[in-house]
């Protein structure tokens, strides 16, 4: 399978260079030239099967021609060693929690999974990989978790200061060895731009070690997100209506990963993007016009993007074709005050307890349940253990969050960043006197 920029561009390339240059030339994103589609007969198989099974079915796929089955069969089952449970919460209506990994955030399935790939490619070379990635809150732990101590790979992980919560920020922070955490004057939208302008800069190129991202712009943290959707269908049991998926959104991999799944053959009819106030998603649906805008901070923080880079391959998928992209994708916005009304009225009602990011994906579920109540069934993604938020979700329910023993081990480890302003000369100069 060779690789293409979704900017069109340049030569195709082969999926190790795709995923250990991050970025293509161009500046667009790479994606697989052709989407496999898997058989109908797999689909039909998918309540037989395992999640490690249904993973490595959908690997394949994609990656059969540049891993041995063996070593991919290694990778699917280092990644998956926790579940992705789904638990009833409304009529018809059920929570995919993708919070079960080693930090609690679904981060967690990109991330490992693009940190063996990485060790797997650079392996026996000599060569050394800088990983960039910049975050808004649960990448960047993720990526710290699952790149510890693994040779040959240093991460620099850029986050917003004062823009990600306490538990989070710990979790980023705290590891040392191969991870340097820089704590940046800005947004997550700086961030971002900072790690994109790098890739692009030609210095770079006369270093010996070579500059790739973890963020979901990198195909190898985007091809793991569409294992859970295939896992999630198969545990629906009988299904006599279409299914619809909530996501909630920032930058946008988590749904391109959904809507990868629906072309590799799952019967998905709908997808919700629920975003936060940030929603250029949403009006760019309605307009037709996008309007990239600065982000805004939010209670959902790790969706505070105002220029999501996935929308490239969303619209790379769709042919440009904003009508049908419009058919499968409803969007709405939700402000923060309705996000502590739905998080307070699901634990009253329910018992249960959601963050922030799952919030809007409820509110986004129930948007689209009052244009369509004979909806069918409906996904709604949990992309992160509550207690990451403990600050928010508290108050709102006025009773105490069980804290994970994982999170508070973060918590009484000492953060270790270096600070550093939203300029990209001064980013360029810490990387030029570490990547040598």
């Amino acid at each position: 399978m060779r690789y293409i920029s979704t900017k069109g561009a340049c030569a195709p390339v082969s999926f190790k260079e795709a995923v250990l240059t991050g970025l293509p030339p161009d500046r667009g994103l790479y994606f697989p030239e052709r989407i496999p589609t898997l058989p109908a007969a797999f689909i039909r198989s998918l309540p037989d099967m395992t999640f490690r099974e249904i993973s490595l079915t959908v690997a394949e796929a994609l990656l059969e021609e540049d891993i041995p089955h063996a070593v991919l069969k290694r990778m699917v089952d280092d990644t998956l060693r926790f579940d992705a449970p789904l638990v009833p919460l409304e009529p018809g209506v059920e929570v995919l929690e993708l919070f079960h990994g080693p930090t609690l955030a679904f981060k967690d399935f990109g991330a490992r999974f693009l940190a063996r790939v990485m060790a797997y490619f650079i392996e026996g070379e000599s060569r050394e990989v800088t990983v960039l990635v910049a975050t808004s809150g649960d990448t960047g732990s993720a990526v710290a978790s699952g790149f510890f101590q693994v040779p040959g790979i240093r991460v620099v992980i850029l986050y917003p200061s004062g823009k990600v919560s306490k538990i989070q920020e710990k979790q980023l922070t705290t590891h040392g060895g191969n991870i340097t955490a820089l704590e940046i004057e800005g947004t997550f939208d700086d961030c971002q731009r900072l790690v994109k302008s790098a890739f692009s800069d030609k210095d770079f190129e006369k270093s010996r070690r070579t500059l790739t991202s973890a963020n979901s712009i990198n195909i190898a943290r985007l091809i793991p997100q569409s294992f859970y959707y295939f896992y999630a269908f198969s545990r629906l049991g009988e299904l006599k209506r279409p299914v619809v998926f909530s996501v909630p959104c920032g930058n946008f991999g988590n749904i391109t990963g959904g809507i990868l799944a629906k072309r590799m053959g799952l019967p998905i009819d709908r997808f919700i993007a629920a975003t936060n106030a940030n929603d250029v998603f949403p009006q760019f649906l309605r307009t037709g016009v996008y309007r990239p805008e600065p982000s805004k901070q939010t209670l959902s923080n790790a969706m505070d993007v105002g220029d999501p880079s996935n929308l490239a391959r969303l619209l790379h998928i769709y042919h440009d074709d904003l009508k049908t992209l419009k058919k499968e994708i409803r969007s709405w916005s939700v402000t923060d005050r309705e996000t502590k009304t739905l998080i307070k009225k699901i634990h009253d009602e329910t018992g249960y307890i959601l963050d922030p990011h799952g919030a809007v994906a409820v509110a986004g579920m129930h948007r689209y349940l009052e244009e369509e109540p004979e909806f069918g069934r409906g996904v709604v993604l949990e992309t992160a253990h509550p207690a990451k938020f403990l600050d928010i979700v508290e108050p709102i329910l006025d009773c105490r969050v069980p804290i994970p023993e994982r999170l508070q081990a973060a918590l009484e480890k000492e953060k270790e960043s270096l600070r550093l302003s939203n300029r990209y000369e001064e980013f360029k100069q810490f990387l030029m006197a570490h990547h040598s």
